[in-house]
């Protein structure tokens, strides 16, 4: 980021199934916003009241317009609260997303301001391996539902151990980055997103109950959406014809 360039970064390659060969080449920033921010909805689509309408965002580079842009489409999103470590980044914040989703979006000076008060709260910040856990429990209000897209980093174990369901996108692999010393502190996994979305495990049984969810991000995410992106910038003509 001191470079000037943006905290993730990568391409999509993606290759015909018959042969192997490349058919695409795409931006991978782009995709990866787009694909977390539909993972979280997804989750808040079985965890989240399906009245909720305050969204808390900390963080408020890419994740945290695509997460909210997302989470708009499913929930009836009337205020936001967005906060980061840097003033000018979440002003910046609220003068694009609050035109464009004709939504409210206050601007708050501190994380508790953030969390308190809100439906649903998404924390998009840098990936730690040793959290810094500024959420505090108490913070997060009964009935709220958490998106933890930047891992644990921005919560105390004592938060997290206040929900009811802690939940993510694939179990063996929030376990495998509890082998390299992340989550190491998070609470009992109740279920992951693909158990949710077939009905194999409750999501939401309660107004009360607070849920959270760590989507850490699956390639076949990436498998469902290239191939649309391909077939549309077909379909409009868009796009680069490179010589192979």
């Amino acid at each position: 980021m001191s470079r000037g360039i943006p905290y993730i970064n990568g391409l999509v390659i993606l290759n015909d199934v018959e042969t192997g060969l490349p058919l695409s080449v795409m931006d991978g920033v782009w995709m990866t916003g787009m694909r977390t921010g539909a993972a979280t909805a997804l989750s808040a689509r079985h965890l989240a009241r399906s009245d909720s309408s305050t969204v808390g965002v900390l963080g408020c580079g890419i994740q945290g317009r695509t997460n909210l842009e997302a989470l708009t489409v499913l929930f009836p999103i009337k205020t936001v609260k967005a906060y980061d470590t840097t003033a000018a980044a979440s002003r910046a914040y609220a003068d694009e997303m609050g035109p464009r989703l004709d939504i409210t979006v206050e601007v708050v000076e501190n994380p508790r301001q953030a969390v308190s008060g809100c439906d649903i709260v998404v924390t998009a910040g840098p990936l730690l391996k040793k959290p810094h856990a500024t959420i505090q429990a108490g913070w997060l209000e009964k009935g709220a539902f958490a998106s933890l897209v930047d891992f644990d980093s921005y919560w105390h174990p004592d938060a997290m151990g206040e929900v009811a369901k802690f939940c993510t996108d694939d179990t063996e692999q929030i376990l495998h980055y509890k082998t390299l010393g992340y989550f190491e502190q998070i609470p009992p996994i109740h279920a992951d997103l693909g158990e949710l979305v077939a009905g194999q495990k409750a999501g939401r049984e309660t107004r009360t109950e607070i849920t959270m969810t760590a989507n850490l991000g699956l390639a076949i995410d990436d498998m469902a959406v290239a191939p649309l992106i391909y077939k549309q910038a077909k379909a409009r003509g868009i796009g680069t014809l490179l010589p192979l």
